[in-house]
């Protein structure tokens, strides 16, 4: 099968398209054939050299929908002949392996392509958003970076659970596509503070929930957009992981600062967050209220172009890679 590899740490240049055997099928696994691959942050970092799970394949991709060719032993739910969406290691490829209990059924509607841009967004929503964010109808949630793919889906489970969304992003373009997808307030962050604008959207009440993908200096501008009693959940930090807080400003407020990261998960821990995202997200795609937002598609021999794309932030949803109609 053809491959995507990092062939040294360095820039987009260093991706290759290499020959490799399909993957090995072992218990509990299901052997899919690749329609598309979405691509994320963390391929990035792993291109770049950062160090992965022991264990793991250099064939970069975290996420992939396809069709399932073969199902190892004690697989159930799954057939071949299906589509699913997985959360999985080596999606840049042609075939991948997936735990059984890390897929997701595509529902009706969903292109294959599509739905290649689900699988991280929807475990890093619902684990994040709504766990750690406790993220309830009624609520208020402030999300940064919201015209990523992470970000706009994380905008539109929100509405579907009936919160109200005050979301940034940088430019036009990306501006729009928030006020399209519906947000209560949408702020350039070239052109506004975004705290000024939750505190006139709330009346000076603040934010029950952040969402943040930037950290660093916007860690403590979070605070001070936040109201009693409100969670903050870090994505990342673009801006920097080493900050500064004033703990009075958390302790006057009763706030709580959490994060996470996906990769390292135990795969008991993937495999409950999928039965969740099974009954709280699939109806949702199912019916059309949330879609993966697709900024490109590109053809797998073109891995590099699609990290030069997230690495100058200038998709506005997902990007993909295709691999087969």
């Amino acid at each position: 099968m053809k491959a995507v590899i990092a062939r040294k740490p360095g820039g987009p240049e260093v991706l290759q398209v290499v020959e490799r055997p399909v993957p090995p099928l072992h218990a509990g696994e299901v052997l899919i054939r690749v329609a598309a691959a979405g691509v994320n942050r963390p391929d990035l970092m792993q291109r770049n050299g950062s160090p992965v799970p022991p264990g793991v394949t250099d064939v970069l991709g975290l996420e992939a929908a396809g069709m399932v060719v073969a199902v190892g032993a004690d697989v159930d739910e799954f057939a071949t002949g299906d589509r699913v969406m997985a959360l999985l290691n080596g999606g840049y490829a042609e075939y991948c392996v997936a735990q059984a209990a890390h897929c997701l059924p595509v529902p009706a509607g969903l292109s294959l392509h599509d739905a290649a841009g689900v699988p991280e967004a929807a475990f890093a929503v619902w684990h994040n958003l709504f766990e750690l964010g406790r993220l309830r109808s009624g609520d208020t949630a402030l999300i940064h970076g919201a015209a990523s793919g992470v970000g706009s889906f994380a905008v539109q489970c929100a509405h579907a659970a009936g919160a109200r969304v005050i979301a940034t992003a940088g430019g036009p373009q990306k501006v729009a596509m928030l006020q399209a997808l519906g947000v209560w307030r949408a702020v350039d962050r070239h052109l506004e503070d975004f705290v000024d604008a939750v505190n006139d959207c709330t009346e000076g009440r603040g934010v029950d929930v952040v969402l943040d993908n930037v950290g660093g200096p916007y860690v403590a501008r979070n605070l001070a957009a936040m109201a009693m009693g409100a969670r903050h959940v870090s994505l990342s930090f673009l801006q920097g992981a080493r900050i500064e807080l004033d703990l009075q400003v958390l302790m006057r407020k009763n706030l709580s600062l959490t994060s996470s990261t996906l990769r390292p998960k135990s795969h008991a821990e993937k495999a409950r967050l999928a039965v969740c995202i099974r009954s709280r997200f699939l109806p949702w795609l199912a019916s059309g209220l949330v879609r993966p937002q697709v900024h490109a598609q590109l053809p797998l021999a073109q891995a590099a172009d699609a990290h030069r794309l997230l690495e100058a932030n200038a998709n506005v949803g997902k990007v993909v890679l295709t691999v087969a109609e």
